[in-house]
């Protein structure tokens, strides 16, 4: 399948809409958010628009194979879907995910299966938009994403400890993007 949003659209709403229709919100305004980069990742923006909307389909209840959201998405896009190479990387390892495979012992299936992508703008493109959207899909700072995220867990669970590991990088690519976006001619 080619790199055609709309139709990723259709299949994470087909694995997520019924199921976990909060989730859904999440992908759809996480989505929303890629279109306001399209500037700043020019022929990349139907690729980051994409791994938007599908960052979390692996929450699926029928696709949770392993429990690790990001593993389970990339290799259901992979094996089902015949998705192109950068677009399952990149659903793999979204938001640090690397991190939270370390905590539940899949860093090396995750890195042998999924290499992260050597594309650092489209890596940290798909953290702003995941760290800048809330669960039900509205617009937050990455600050309050993170505390959400912590409340939600609870800060000593294998959640808790990755997003606190994982924090530094997320702030950093959250930073990199809105110094790329506020860069952009208005």
């Amino acid at each position: 399948m080619t790199l055609e949003p709309v139709r990723w659209a259709l299949v994470a709403e087909e694995e997520l809409a019924s199921s976990l229709p909060r989730r859904w919100a999440h992908s759809r305004g996480v989505a929303q958010r890629a279109r306001d980069l399209a500037e700043v990742v020019g022929d990349d923006a139907p690729l980051l628009s994409s791994a938007a909307v599908l960052h979390d389909v692996g929450y699926a209840p029928r696709l949770a194979k392993t429990g690790f959201h990001p593993l389970d998405g990339a290799r259901f896009l992979r094996d089902v879907h015949g998705a192109e190479e950068r677009l399952t990387r990149l659903v793999a390892n979204h938001s640090c995910a690397l991190l939270e495979a370390e905590e539940r012992g899949l860093r090396e299936v995750l890195e042998t299966e999924f290499p992260l992508l050597e594309d650092q703008r489209l890596v940290d493109a798909l953290v702003w938009c995941d760290m800048t959207t809330t669960p039900d899909g509205d617009r937050t700072t990455a600050k309050d994403r993170m505390a959400e995220i912590l409340s939600r867990y609870g800060a000593g669970s294998l959640v808790g400890r990755f997003i606190r590991r994982a924090s530094p990088q997320i702030f950093a690519a959250v930073e990199r993007v809105e110094t790329a976006l506020a860069a952009q001619p208005r």
